[in-house]
């Protein structure tokens, strides 16, 4: 009923868009590229264009059938009660968390929307219909973002508690199987409706109005993963570390019950690792086969083969789907018949084997669709086009081959720093995470750089007979082979917060205190549970998921970047008028040009601090709340429900505030540099997709190996509580922001720029065309020192305040409190403040912060 309404809101758009003349010989960029007729593209076999890509349809269907039953299936595993409560509790803050930033992202896509408006309609010319499109499908995209990040906290609140109640019966394959079942759910329902949402528009909506789809689609989607993707990576590592650092304070267990912490820190597992990734996914998916539309309508001039190249990317998408889910199908029954009987497994294995299957089967199906379609017409194009997405899909084969080997429990770069951290330490714990962050850049740099090579090798072997700058294309097929696999990688990447959840939920349910619990298990379950056990199975399963959560970030943020060339392609082609014009600027000896490669390289470079600080605020308040309230007295056996609650405030706080201040720093930035020069922004967009690049796998690996070293140290050597222990805790909780705020959110951030890049570069130039050039000169000048601001508040707006009578390092006195963004609670801002409302006490607590607090947890609570 849905889509039927939208489909009818569409046709009645593209009616008005269509009813008027008076946009023949109005340029609007990549927003006034028209579809091809894709009902004259025949294909090898004989069918239609527009025939495959309704089987499309129909695979798009199979997909979320594949979702939802796996979903249901999920929902109907046993779980013990006490298990239920707790995951139960921990959906209950994710919706909280969700609804509020479902608000929020409404507050900045005003701000998208307010220039879209002022561009397409008022500089450009389009008709109110055709501007209302890609508005609304801003929205779509948007919407869509959000609606696969709320599926997703569901499945794997569903899955965190099952997968605990697993492990009682000793047996570790199905916690291995719950938490896998759960992404590939997520995995299969993202792509499918990321491909349906796409189909719609090629197959059902008018061709004159594709290119403002797409582009609506892909900006919108992109502002709700940015949103989402930092967000969630400042809300979890809040809450990672504040829940942490309790284990050094107190010397109390991870998942200690009476830790208020905890139930924030496994909403933020969700928040930052699946709220974030899903939305992120979805975004992922849908930009790089836009960036393909837009190359394809861009650089190839016959419009046969436009459709032609249409109809085999998208049925090349569609084939991935099955070939995703029979791969997960067969290592399924592989594992299944292996590990039933075992009582110990190596948790990695079966996750290895299901990525390089599906690896094995994409390239296959990639072949055998390509033969289908293209055949061996046009100079044997098929076999070119399919080898150049091998090398992509192979990247995301070998990228987690690579990331384990900086990261995973078992290699040498681990046990180094946990080798390290014996004699040296916190302090060489961190310099060994450094190492293996900066070893992983230059070894996937590397790789990445040579399979683009090869793609760039293949390019030259006739493709530009048939496009300009096929090299171009080339890469772009390459992200396009990094996502061949999507479902899995999605589904790998979301194994990680089921099994940190999991640990959680076992710890926080307490079952092993319930009286009677092993005669209760055993009549209502039909089995004795194996205590000691099931947390050792929990904890090594967590460093697998450890493990593979970070194998999927390099693949994202390779996409982002390679992706992102195709992007920046399309604004190429506009400035130079199809490579015949000004191409002599695209080089340093054009000083514009030269100043934005410099400029993308600090811009990356205060994102990552502006992140961590966020964190680093939020996380000093929470830590000082907590360590206010924890009742570790043999009276108290877990922490209220108002306590968790109000730790769960303070982190949205402190990931909307920060969320605010990078979003617009990065919004007005964009505007900034395009209106100073667009081949400067040329340089720029280029400079931080290279740039972010190698940030992001630093910092992921890093953090990644600082992690798994923690977890070396409670699995492999039960260590917990010594000072090895405390050395390793401080290196993950630096690493902490480094692989799942910092790192994660470039990629979305370099996807969104440059999308929004097009945009303002588009509107610069219309603007100076009209000789308004001064002006535009002057806006850039404004738009800089409105984002100098919020770089500057990104800090000073955001640190840790000082004390009443306190005077800090300028001579000046207490620091204005940074107001609270729209959407947070007024008793948490003033919570937040800092105690400085009343004297210190001898135990150099503030006098006045008990009352607060109360005050803060008694309206939480409600």
């Amino acid at each position: 009923m849905l889509i039927g309404a939208c489909l009818t809101l569409l046709t009645v758009l593209s009616g008005c868009s269509n009813s008027s003349s008076s946009e023949e010989g109005v340029h609007g960029g990549e927003a006034s590229l028209q579809l091809p007729d894709l009902s004259n593209v025949m294909t090898a076999v004989g069918l239609s264009g527009r025939a495959i890509l309704y089987v499309g349809i129909l695979l798009c269907l199979f997909g979320f059938g594949f979702g939802i039953l796996t979903y249901a299936q999920l929902k109907r595993l046993p779980v013990h009660r006490s298990m239920l409560e707790i995951s139960e509790l921990i959906y209950t803050t994710c919706k909280a968390y969700l609804k509020k930033q479902g608000q929020f992202l409404m507050i900045l896509w005003v701000f998208i929307t307010v220039v879209i408006v002022i561009y397409y309609k008022f500089l450009v010319g389009f008709t109110l219909g055709r501007t209302a499109i890609i508005v609304f499908f801003s929205l779509l995209g948007m919407a869509g973002s959000y609606a696969v990040a709320w599926f997703g906290i569901r499945v794997n609140t569903f899955a965190n508690s099952r997968t605990a109640f697993a492990s009682l019966k000793g047996k570790p394959l199905p916690t291995h199987q719950i938490p896998l079942k759960s992404g590939m759910s997520i995995g299969m329902v993202l792509i499918s409706l990321e491909l349906f949402m796409m189909l719609i528009i090629l197959l059902f909506l008018p061709r004159e109005i594709g290119g403002a789809c797409f582009i609506g689609f892909a900006i919108g989607e992109s502002l709700g993963a940015s949103a989402l993707r930092i967000a969630g990576g400042i809300f979890t590592k809040i809450a990672d570390i504040g829940s942490d650092l309790m284990k050094i304070v107190f010397k109390i267990d991870e998942d200690d019950p009476r830790n208020p912490g905890v139930i924030a820190d496994c909403t933020g597992d969700n928040a930052g690792d699946s709220v974030g990734p899903s939305a992120d996914g979805f975004e992922t998916y849908g930009v790089t086969g836009v960036a393909l539309v837009t190359f394809i309508l861009l650089a190839v001039n016959d419009g046969t083969m436009q459709g032609l190249l249409l109809v085999w990317m998208f049925g090349i998408r569609a084939a991935m789907l099955i070939s995703s889910a029979l791969a997960y199908a067969i290592n399924h029954a592989w594992a299944q018949r292996r590990f039933a009987n075992s009582t110990q497994m190596n948790y990695e294995t079966p996750l290895t084997s299901l990525v390089w299957l599906t690896s094995i089967l994409c390239i296959a199906f990639t072949f055998a669709t390509t033969a289908l379609i293209l055949g061996n017409a046009y100079s044997g194009l098929g076999w070119k086009l399919s080898l150049i997405i091998t090398c992509g899909t192979l990247a995301g084969a070998l990228i987690p081959e690579l990331v384990k080997a900086f990261t995973s429990t078992k290699s040498r770069h681990v046990r180094e720093t946990v080798k390290s951290s014996r004699e040296g330490g916190a302090s060489l714990n961190i310099l060994s995470g450094i190492v293996a962050g900066n070893f992983s850049a230059y070894w996937l740099g590397v790789t990445i750089v040579g399979l683009m090579s090869v793609a760039y090798l293949i390019s030259n072997q006739g493709l530009g007979e048939f496009m300009i700058a096929p090299a171009v294309f080339a890469f772009g097929l390459v992200a396009f082979g990094f996502l061949g696999m999507g479902p899995v990688t999605i589904a790998v990447d979301s194994y990680g917060p089921v099994t940190d959840n999991a640990q959680s939920v076992y710890e926080l349910s307490q079952i092993e205190k319930i009286d009677n619990i092993d005669d209760d298990v055993k009549a209502e379950f039909g089995f004795t549970p194996e205590w000691n056990r099931a947390k050792l199975m929990l904890e090594e399963n967590d460093g697998a998921g450890n493990t593979f959560k970070a194998t999927a970030k390099p693949v994202l943020i390779g996409t982002a970047v390679v992706g992102s060339t195709t992007m920046i392609f399309s604004i190429i082609i506009g400035l130079t008028n199809g490579l015949t014009e000004n191409v002599q600027n695209l080089s340093i000896m054009h000083a514009p040009f030269l100043l934005g490669l410099i400029l993308g390289g600090a811009v990356i470079f205060w994102f990552s601090g502006a992140s961590m600080q966020a964190v680093t605020t939020g996380a000093y308040r929470a830590v000082e709340f907590i360590k206010q309230h924890i009742k570790l007295d043999e009276n108290s056996a877990k922490a209220s429900v108002s306590d968790s609650r109000a730790v769960v405030e303070i982190c949205t706080q402190y990931a909307q505030q920060g969320m605010l201040n990078i979003f617009l720093a990065v919004f007005f930035s964009t505007l900034a540099f395009a209106f100073v020069e667009p081949y400067l922004m040329i340089g720029y967009l280029i400079s931080i997709a290279v740039f972010g690049l190698y940030q992001a796998i630093y910092m992921a690996n890093a953090g990644g190996a600082w992690d798994n070293a923690k977890k070396v140290v409670e699995t492999d050597l039960h260590a917990k509580g010594t000072p090895l222990h405390d050395a390793t805790i401080v290196g993950d909780t630096v690493g902490d922001p480094f692989k799942d705020t910092s790192s994660v959110a470039l990629n979305p951030i370099i996807k969104f720029t440059t999308l929004f890049g097009m945009l303002a570069v588009e509107l610069a130039v219309s603007l100076t065309a009209d000789g308004m050039g001064t002006i535009v000169h002057v806006l850039a000048a404004v738009f800089f020192i409105i984002a100098a601001s919020f770089v500057y508040r990104s800090f000073y707006g955001m640190r840790i305040q000082t004390e009443v009578g306190e005077v800090d390092e300028t001579g000046g006195g207490q620091d204005e409190n940074p107001s609270a963004p729209s959407g947070v609670s007024g008793d948490t801002q003033d919570r937040i403040a800092g105690p400085g409302s009343g004297s210190r006490s001898e135990h150099g607590r503030d006098s006045g912060s008990d009352s607060q607090a109360q005050e803060l947890i008694g309206k939480a609570g409600h």
